[in-house]
């Protein structure tokens, strides 16, 4: 089965949506695919046309949606935005965090209108949603599957649940005060309320975002940018249900 694409402009946000050739009938599962730190939607091209092959045959059709980071690609504005503390950015913590919470929000934002681009008869319905994100994309995965109630699967690709670990560590490996300038009082005030780390992760109640849904984490253990270390604790305590089952490989 051949794999054909089209793309969009929803509300300004350009994406690209992969899908078989075939007449889509019934139900279908749309996945985001998120690329990484630097780079632009078109580094996912070959690893969205795997999704569809490996989809085939299942009874739901897979659409898969890639779209550039904020501030990445076709959105780049300010390049300096997108670099480390090693690398001259001195609002690395505030900017990459922005740029995460920002392009999860876009998600939520495309599971809203994407439906009404996809299929305007309404000939289709989207019933299941996830996000698959590399690296940068990996952080945004997480925030999106705290905040979006929709967004049932996720695979987080090297990304962390936990800012604050993860800039903490950051910060020590780059001799850089954990304080302002680079983490002003009001960033940690929002990560508190915001972040992934800050939720119910670990209980079996309702305030838990996380229930019921399903997760793949893949972590580098040798990986010092995004450390497993940062991710440790926050996955470990992770509680998606009863009913669900963790695996660890």
């Amino acid at each position: 089965m051949s794999t054909i694409t089209e793309s969009h402009t929803i509300g300004g946000l350009r994406v690209r949506v992969y899908k078989s050739s075939k007449r889509p009938t019934g139900s279908i599962a749309a996945v985001f695919l998120l690329h990484g730190r630097l780079g632009f939607a078109e580094d996912v091209d070959s690893f969205a046309r795997i999704c569809l092959k490996t989809a085939e045959g299942q009874k739901q059709e897979l659409y898969v949606i890639t779209l550039d980071h904020r501030n990445h690609g076709s959105r780049l504005m300010e390049e300096r935005a997108n670099k480390t503390w090693e690398e001259g950015n001195g609002q690395h913590a505030v900017d990459m965090y922005a740029i995460q919470m920002g392009t999860a929000r876009d998600l939520s934002f495309l599971v809203d209108f994407l439906p009404m681009y996809l299929f305007p008869h309404a000939e289709c319905k989207v019933d299941a949603w996830g996000v698959i994100g590399i690296s940068l994309g990996g952080h945004s995965t997480w925030i999106a599957l705290s905040q979006g109630p929709r967004i049932s699967v996720g695979i987080p690709i090297i990304g962390c649940p936990d800012y604050l670990a993860l800039m903490k560590h950051r910060a020590q490996t780059s001799g850089i005060a954990f304080t302002g300038p680079h983490i002003p009082a009001s960033l940690l005030d929002l990560i508190g309320i915001l972040d992934p780390a800050s939720k119910s992760y670990s209980s079996l109640g309702t305030s838990n975002p996380f229930l019921g849904k399903k997760i793949l984490i893949l972590s580098g253990e040798e990986d010092t940018l995004v450390p497993w270390t940062a991710s440790k604790t926050f996955v470990e305590s992770l509680e998606v249900g009863l009913a669900v089952t963790k695996r660890w490989l």
